[in-house]
């Protein structure tokens, strides 16, 4: 899967993608389907143990997307470039952004976006770093907006309008919109020609995306736009469980679990 294929989609067949930050789950992923495997900076909240994503680093998404890219092979895998990584200095976020691609093997990375990342998204897509564009809630504005619907009044719809419409001709070739208004992202959706893809955005945009752990059931709470589809942590805490009854029991290691060399019996 490449960017090109992904931008063909829109208008054409559903796009699916997810979250991944590991192999195990990458190779799950791309077994069952999936368009795209994010490596979202939302790794920060659920496996890095920080409170927010900000706290994320440029060496830790390049390590979790070169995990991803290996178990990989038809996922188009994007990695999402991290708080400040970005947005300053020009050539440092070139670098940053390059570097997953040569580094860790990502085929295209994702912009939280606003008027200051259209230039940037021109010059990347122009050197061949394809770039997903990201609008609406965009977590690492969290201390400036919190996490709260957005394009809600029509000035900052129109904004959000024009942001999308201004990154789609510098090159994006795909759209995120998080928790906007569905009809909102229904316009956005018949407005361009590259896909977008909805999180908390309502059932009209070319695609979904959702976190991985809000997905399986692993995460103790879950985004009142999101879905559960799975208790993976009521399996996993059900069999730690058991291993630690068994262990303290003395029921494991059983006979079965060891191997027994008989030339050693008389050592001692």
């Amino acid at each position: 899967m490449r960017a090109k294929d992904i931008r063909a989609k829109a208008g054409e067949e559903p796009i699916t993608m997810l979250t991944a930050y590991d192999a195990p789950t990458a190779r799950l992923l791309d077994e069952a389907g999936v368009d795209i495997a994010l490596v979202g900076d939302s790794v920060g909240n659920t496996r890095l143990g920080y409170d927010s994503t900000l706290p994320v680093t440029v060496d830790e998404i390049a390590s979790h997307t070169a995990a991803v890219a290996r178990a990989t092979e038809d996922a188009l895998v994007v990695s999402d470039m991290p708080f400040l990584s970005f947005g300053a200095d020009t050539g440092d976020a070139i670098e940053n952004c390059g570097r997953m691609l040569k580094e860790a093997s990502a085929d295209a990375v994702k912009l939280e976006c606003g008027p200051h990342t259209v230039e940037l998204t021109r010059r990347l897509t122009n050197i061949g770093v394809p770039v997903q564009a990201h609008l609406g809630l965009t977590p690492q504005r969290e201390n400036e907006t919190g996490l709260y619907r957005q394009g809600t009044d029509e000035e900052s719809a129109r904004d959000l309008l024009d942001l999308a419409r201004q990154h789609e001709a510098a090159g994006a070739f795909s759209l995120v919109l998080e928790h906007i208004p569905a009809n909102l992202a229904e316009t956005v959706t018949e407005a361009l020609s590259i896909p977008t893809i909805g999180i908390g955005a309502g059932p009209e945009c070319d695609g979904q995306v959702l976190v991985i752990d809000e997905v399986l059931g692993l995460s103790e709470r879950t985004a009142p736009f999101s879905k559960r589809f799975g208790d993976v942590r009521g399996e996993m805490a059900g069999a730690i469980g058991d291993y630690v009854d068994a262990v303290e029991s003395g029921t494991f290691p059983a006979e079965e679990h060891s191997h027994h060399e008989d030339d050693l019996d008389d050592v001692y």
